[in-house]
């Protein structure tokens, strides 16, 4: 919105205003920080208001009296800020649900008030008031950064209003549509998704509904009262009782009898009644898919009128929807409330019947609710009592259908007596009937109230024992989940049932007959078990029998006892007991032997594997366990990888990847280098196997990551590179995309290999990965680090060309934008390339050119660098100052880690060399540079106290800086002249005689 300038004299002096305006600002940053709603953008409003106080002030003594402008603008600004504290005060009282609805106009309201706000400081006459030069600049910076704000509805919000909107326009009536709109809308702000606390914000939103329309705000009173109707449709917007007498009420209403359709309801075309109606150029209507039909034909008269029709329009007739499905919901209405007795009848085909039409009428959410509402769910139960399988069944379905996701039918089955009791008779049924009676108990288990009934009930829990250990898969899923879901009370029973089971089981196993311990091996092969009741099964001991039959020759044999160990194997604990007890080198040897059973082989590879991943758990208080005995073991078992199938090759890459991340890491590797793996690696990087290339490209980023120089260099060439750059663009593997940049990251800082990398296009290939990385992989963060890293090598000071490419490509800023958002390791590495890249900048800085012929005449003098003294930018001369990276930079200081600290302080150090201590001292100290570098002093890294006990002394020749800043230093570095290294206490000492403290025949020099 345009200010208009106000002209007028105004009764209340401007200097009061002035204090009017300062006094409203503090009011308003106060209110932000108890805004409900869109807190940081009103912190970042608070922060610009701040910011006018000291300006509003000066202002105040500056005041000219008889200045219109002046007054003009100190009255617009006083009127926006009454605005600005208006709209923080609304969004600090209003309801959550209400302020969620209104995001968009509260983020537009947000917007506009701090850019007429920016505009209103803009209209103050600065060059008629004698203000400071750093007020002046303080204006002008935040008129700019106030003008360019943005505030946006967060991706949630958005995603939520446009849910309402598609509900409200699609007229969708479902409770399940409703019941996840509320938990969407409760998570975005911040509330209980319990019922009473959604209850409770429904009910206030609805009360600012009212006030809405006692301000006669009509049109948002509408949108309100369409809101109100959808999310009215959850189960939290009302009680079960306000929902039964509403829906009694409309019941009765209806009458008893069916209507039949109206004749408008039918399509010309099929005959039936219309389902998605839509109307033709003509301005008759048709069901859209019989008229597409006629369209797809050839044909292009009307079915009707025979007039020609435009086959591109066909718009939906929403009223005549809207009617046939008014139209079929009331009689589904009457259809349901008159079925009940069929389903008491005693007749077992019309009990069937009648069951079946109502599964079919549950198809929609809302008739659901209708079956519950008319209390059918106790004489469904009560079918669970009869002889006929099919209506048991049915009845189980029903039920099931009827509960899901609705604590409402949950609590009409705990008010029905014997209601689980009859559920659990049926587990101990046929296996259909069973199935469907564990997946209702399920349901019904996610329920307090029936939760503490179902473990209760006589044999219940035995029964769910035995499916948890079934080989129904599904049953022994849903079993399991119960059997977590019930009290705690109830666990010491399962424990005992689940031990009565296993106990059996193991004992079959060690002492039972061939065929009996084969069927139990078999069980523990196939059988989905908990963690817990794995490491129970191992400790019972399984593991000594399954290793004697490994021993035995039957192929049958071997195969059950080596998935049965690899089953048990997945748990970690149990994957170092394991390897304690001899497994890992019966499976070894088994794995070397040539065996006629490929299938056999991937299990024993996929065994191993899972005892190497337990070798990375092992705390460091522990003696480590090793999976592999001795140096032929690493040898034998990578040899295996030219002379097997693809998956023991890819279980082989996974153990050595595993195993460089245990504690055995730094052998494992030396020992891998010494048998070329990184030549069979480079190979099998080169071929397109599913599975293989992938894994390893990941054994090999761990092997470069530290790995030996020489090796590397005399495998790694140019068609290698080329091959990591088309994984990095091709590859759909994440992980697999990380590790080969990670690759290129590590590879030893080599001219040829970096040319070889530069000529095959890797510099854009890499700075793509860090533009349109996909922010919600699992490895990004492990993708830019490698990215960053990679770009590291391009940026070498002694090589202008590839430093060039780098800075051409876009690379400076994005490295910028990683100090603020990236890892330590990302920071590390940008700050790292900033550096080297900003060691160039002196010689590339281009010089101002000088003026020729009369002065008068030519165009103002260009400024130069306030560093390099010449004309620098991003992508020609890599000016830090220039790309914005200083105040970043100092940023980073504040890290804990002091490697990152070192990097950062490495690259702002570039700006003081030389003859550029002036002029880089004053941008760093403007940056707030010099006080984390005091800091340093202090470190235990020595590294860092050396390089500020550098910096400082440099900085300190400069006596405005020295004052400034010398006395903060004095402690730290008097403590340094004690216990610092001998060049440490000699340059503290040499630092504190510039600063007076000590005198320059001091001892400590």
């Amino acid at each position: 919105m345009a200010i208009d300038i106000v002209t007028s004299a105004s009764f209340v002096p401007a200097p009061e205003i002035l204090s009017q305006t300062v006094e409203a600002i503090l009011e308003t940053v106060v209110a932000a920080n108890d805004v409900l709603f869109k807190k940081d953008s009103f912190k970042e409003l608070a922060t610009y208001l701040e910011r006018i106080v000291p300006v509003l002030k000066e202002l105040n003594r500056k005041y000219i009296s008889n200045s219109e402008s002046l007054n003009s603008a100190i009255q617009i600004l006083n009127r926006e800020i009454k605005a600005a504290k208006q709209l923080t005060l609304e969004c600090s009282t209003k309801s959550k649900v209400y302020l969620l609805m209104n995001s968009r106009g509260i983020v537009k309201r947000l917007e506009d008030t701090t850019r007429e706000i920016s505009r209103a400081l803009s209209l103050l006459p600065l060059t008629s008031l004698e203000l400071s030069s750093g007020i002046v600049v303080e204006i002008g910076n935040l008129c700019d950064t106030m003008q360019q704000a943005e505030f946006k509805a967060a991706i949630g919000e958005e995603e939520i209003l446009e849910k309402i909107e598609t509900g409200i326009q699609e007229r969708n009536a479902d409770r399940s549509y409703a019941n996840n709109l509320l938990v969407l809308i409760a998570e975005a702000v911040g509330i209980p998704t319990e019922r009473s606390a959604l209850k409770k914000e429904f009910e206030d939103f609805k009360s600012e509904i009212e006030n809405v329309r006692l301000r006669k705000d009509k049109a948002e009173a509408i949108q309100m009262d369409q809101i109100i109707a959808l999310l009215g449709r959850a189960d939290a917007a009302s009680s079960p009782k306000e929902k039964e007498m509403k829906y009694f009420t409309k019941r009765k209403s209806l009458g008893s009898q069916p209507l039949e359709p109206l004749q408008s309801f039918y399509c010309p075309i099929t005959g039936d009644v219309m389902v998605d109606p839509v109307e033709t150029s003509s301005g008759q209507t048709f069901e859209r898919s019989a008229i597409e039909k006629w369209f797809k034909e050839g044909n292009n008269l009307c079915p009707l009128t025979m007039t020609p029709l435009d086959t591109s329009i066909l718009r939906p007739n929403k009223t005549l929807r809207q009617s046939i499905e008014e139209w079929k919901d009331r009689n589904t209405m009457i259809t349901i409330a008159s079925m009940k007795p069929n389903l008491t009848s005693g007749n077992e085909e019309e009990v069937l019947h009648c069951l079946g039409q109502l599964k079919d009428l549950c198809e929609r959410d809302l008739h659901r609710e209708w079956v519950i509402l008319e209390n059918y769910i106790p004489d469904l139960i009560q079918l669970l009592g009869g002889k006929n399988r099919d209506i048991r069944n049915r009845v189980l379905v029903m039920l099931h259908i009827l509960t899901k996701d609705n604590d409402d039918a949950k609590d009409r089955v705990a008010k029905v007596d014997n209601a689980i009791e009859s559920v659990v008779r049926s587990l101990g049924r046929r296996i259909d009937e069973r199935r469907l009676a564990v997946a209702l108990l399920l349901e019904l288990s996610k329920y307090n109230l029936l939760r503490d009934s179902i473990g209760k009930v006589q044999g219940c829990i035995l029964l769910l024992v035995t499916m948890a250990n079934g080989d129904d898969i599904q049953a022994a899923r849903d079993a399991e989940e119960i059997l977590e879901n019930l009290s705690f009370s109830d666990q010491n029973i399962i424990q005992m049932a689940r031990a009565n089971y296993f106990k059996h089981l193991l004992q079959c196993l060690s002492t039972g007959p061939e065929d009996v311990k084969l069927v139990m091996a078999t069980t523990l092969a196939e059988m989905e078990l908990t963690d817990h009741n794995k490491v129970v099964l191992l400790e019972g001991g399984a593991l000594d029998p399954l290793l004697d039959w490994i021993s035995q020759d039957g192929i049958q044999m071997k195969s059950v006892a080596v998935k049965a160990l690899r089953n048990l194997s997945s748990v970690p604990e149990n994957g170092l007991q394991m390897i304690k007890k001899g497994a890992a080198r019966v499976l070894v040897d088994l794995l070397r032997i040539s065996s006629p059973s490929p299938s056999l082989r991937e299990q024993v590879a996929a065994t191993i594997k899972h005892l190497a991943v337990s070798t990375m758990s092992q705390e460091s208080k522990e003696t480590p366990v090793s999976l592999l005995e001795s140096d032929e073991d690493i040898f034998m078992l990578f040899s295996l990888i030219n002379l097997t199938g693809p998956e023991v090759q890819q279980n082989i890459l996974q153990i050595f990847q595993a195993l460089c991340q245990s504690p055995f890491a730094a052998n494992i590797k030396t020992k891998l280098t010494q048998c070329s793996a990184i030549q069979v690696l480079v190979q099998l990087c080169e071929r397109d196997i599913e599975n293989v290339r992938p894994n390893a490209v990941k054994l090999f980023c761990c092997l470069v990551n530290d790995g030996d120089e020489a090796t590397i260099l005399e495998h790694v060439h140019q068609r290698c590179l080329e091959t990591l750059l088309r994984i990095i663009q091709s590859s759909n593997d994440e992980e697999e995309v990380a590790s080969a940049v990670g690759i290129i990251s590590n590879l030893p800082e080599n001219a040829q290999i970096t040319q070889w990398l530069v000529d095959a296009g890797a510099i854009p290939i890499i700075f793509q990965l860090l533009c349109n990385g996909r922010q919600n992989d699992s490895h990004r963060s492990q993708l830019v680090e490698n990215a960053v890293g990679a770009i590291s090598r391009f940026t070498a000071p002694t090589n202008l060309e590839w430093q060039k490419r780098a800075a051409e490509a876009g690379v400076i800023p994005i490295l910028v934008h990683f100090l603020y958002f990236g890892t330590t390791l990302t920071k590390n590495h940008a700050a790292t390339s900033l550096s080297r890249f900003s060691l160039s900048s002196l010689e590339l800085s281009q010089p101002i050119p000088k003026h020729k012929g009369f002065w008068c005449f030519s165009a103002p003098p260009e400024t130069g660098c306030q560093v390099h003294g010449g004309i620098c930018s991003v992508e020609s001369s890599f000016c830090l100052v220039e790309a914005e990276a200083v105040r970043p930079l100092v940023m980073v200081l504040e890290e804990s880690d002091p490697g990152v600290c070192e990097a950062s302080l490495d690259a702002l150090l570039t700006l003081i060399e030389g003859e550029r201590l002036q002029s880089g001292i004053k941008v760093l100290a403007e940056a707030n540079a010099i006080t984390p570098m005091i800091k340093f002093l202090s470190s235990p890294s020595l590294r860092l106290q050396e390089k500020a006990l550098h910096a400082l002394e440099r900085i300190f020749r400069l006596p405005e800086f020295k004052q400034k800043y010398g006395p903060s230093a004095q402690m730290p570095l008097v403590d340094l002249t004690q216990r610092g290294n001998s060049s440490m206490k000699s340059l503290s000492a040499r630092i504190l005689a510039h600063l007076n403290v000590l005198h320059d025949q001091s001892s400590y020099f």
